[in-house]
């Protein structure tokens, strides 16, 4: 029965490769649960690979959760700063004769393993260093005398889960008295930080019962376990490493995603809510829904088109204050500080898929467009047409006074001219000449925010490519 005041949850990366997005999955799930039950959620840096941990990387993942909105209660911690801890329980395992050194060279164990398959047998460790006494004038790494039993334990997605351990062998635990590899600092930290619950991908699950007798043989308490179901690529193959490697949080981020709209596709990865509902604005409305039982057991596909669809639902969802906020960083300082930029966000909000298409999208309205002159031609219209039906843009645009220059004003000027012959003929010429762009907002929209001047000046520039 869970104890709610005492929920403890830790989200343990390694600083060994970009922050992607099946670590912020996993940090996600996490920061959810802990947050249902009113329960804390810490961060780990799990640093004990001294040549593949980098600070970089490290400072990668905290400005990610930053970004995302993870906010970890305590931490980070860090396992290279750990040692003398490590240090007392491996002693501890050494004196009690449940841990020795093995000697056993790279070659040595190679042909053991080799040995084994050829046999038809599941290669392990033989234990052959089991009873040997320790001579410190040679290398060895220290290896956990693992029981052969049958482990099971309760996963909160999968069910009843049992491993076989007389299949494993002997693991190594530490490669020396004071460091520990993954599966003993990871039990120690557990226990020393409180954590009682463990929700992490499902590619550790082969890892849980070598660390269940671990906390046995220290006599720790058993946390509760919840392996979260793979990320499959669209052919329902697992995605590579170097792949996820490639879908950095960092690199959403620089694209123009919204962190709203990566935590909604990030918590669909696995799990569905109760009630018919996709669409989640922010981390609050998560939080309620959440439930872990509600995550399957099978791999959660990988779709960019539907990551692509939640950030234009999110943006379009923006008060226009919020969206101007997220777009200020992909535009140049001198767009922020024109006072049509406010405009220019609201105008486009409904056209933007990511917000670093704005600066395509939006570049007319601070600098002159730059197109070819075949665009201004609308289909079975002349080139003599089409001149002269910029030159009637132009006089009416003129005719109108400054003060009223007013999408609504254009529009009561240009509709008895549309009514008259061909619209497309006259406003396609009218738009582009305004734009330079196939597809833009509607001319009067575009005029009334660069003003009649420029409004003019672009058509004068329309005319003289048609000449």
């Amino acid at each position: 029965m869970e104890n709610l005041s005492k929920i403890k949850v830790r989200f343990a990366p390694s600083p060994t490769g970009h922050f992607h997005i099946g670590s912020a999955r996993t940090a996600l799930f996490n920061f959810l649960f802990a947050r249902k039950k009113q329960g804390q959620f810490i961060l780990r840096i799990e640093d004990t690979d001294k040549e593949r941990s980098k600070k970089e990387y490290e400072k990668e993942i905290i400005e990610s959760l930053k970004w995302l909105e993870l906010n970890f209660d305590e931490g980070p911690f860090r396992q290279s700063e750990r040692r003398e801890i490590y240090k007392k329980y491996i002693e501890k395992l050494l004196n009690e004769g449940k841990a020795y050194h093995c000697y056993c060279t790279k070659e040595e164990l190679e042909a053991e393993r080799e040995a084994m398959l050829s046999q038809g047998l599941p290669p392990k460790y033989s234990g052959k260093c089991r009873n040997k006494p320790y001579d410190p004038s040679k290398p060895s790494v220290i290896r956990f005398k693992m029981p052969e039993k049958e482990v099971e334990f309760n996963d909160l997605i999968r069910g009843k889960v049992k491993f076989d351990t007389s299949l494993i062998g002997d693991i190594v635990i530490a490669k020396d008295p004071e460091t520990p590899l993954y599966n003993l600092a990871s039990v120690i930290d557990d226990y020393e930080m409180g954590i009682t619950h463990i929700i992490r991908g499902e590619d550790h699950l082969s890892n849980t019962p070598k660390q269940i007798c671990l906390q046995e043989a220290f006599g720790f308490p058993r946390p509760i376990y919840a392996h979260l179901p793979l990320i499959l690529s669209s052919d329902r193959k697992k995605l590579s490493k170097r792949f996820l490697e490639g879908l950095s949080v960092s690199d959403f981020k620089k694209q123009g995603y919204l962190a709203s709209a990566l935590n909604n596709f990030l918590a669909f990865l696995g799990w569905h809510p109760a009630k018919e509902k996709y669409i989640y604005i922010n981390l609050k409305e998560l939080i309620e829904d959440f439930d872990l039982k509600k995550i399957q057991k099978s791999g959660a596909v990988y779709n960019p088109n539907r990551l692509n669809w939640l950030n234009y639902q999110h943006i379009i969802r923006k008060s226009n204050d919020d969206l101007i906020k997220e777009i200020e960083s992909f535009v140049p300082v001198d767009w922020k500080k024109n006072p049509i930029f406010p405009k220019v966000v609201e105008l486009e909000k409904t056209r933007i898929k990511k917000l670093s298409d704005f600066k395509y999208l939006a570049s007319f309205f601070f600098e002159l467009p730059s197109y070819p002159e075949e665009l201004l031609f609308w289909a079975g219209i002349s080139k003599e047409n089409i001149l002269e039906n910029l030159k009637i843009s132009f006089k009416t645009l003129e005719s109108l006074d400054e003060k009223y220059f007013t999408t609504e004003k254009l529009k009561d000027a240009f509709i008895p001219l549309t009514e008259a012959g061909d619209k497309g003929a006259l406003l396609w010429p009218l738009r582009v000449a305004l734009s330079g762009q196939k597809a833009s907002p509607p001319p009067f929209e575009i005029a009334e925010i660069i003003g009649k001047k420029e409004a003019l000046n672009r058509i004068k520039i329309a005319i003289e490519k048609v000449r």
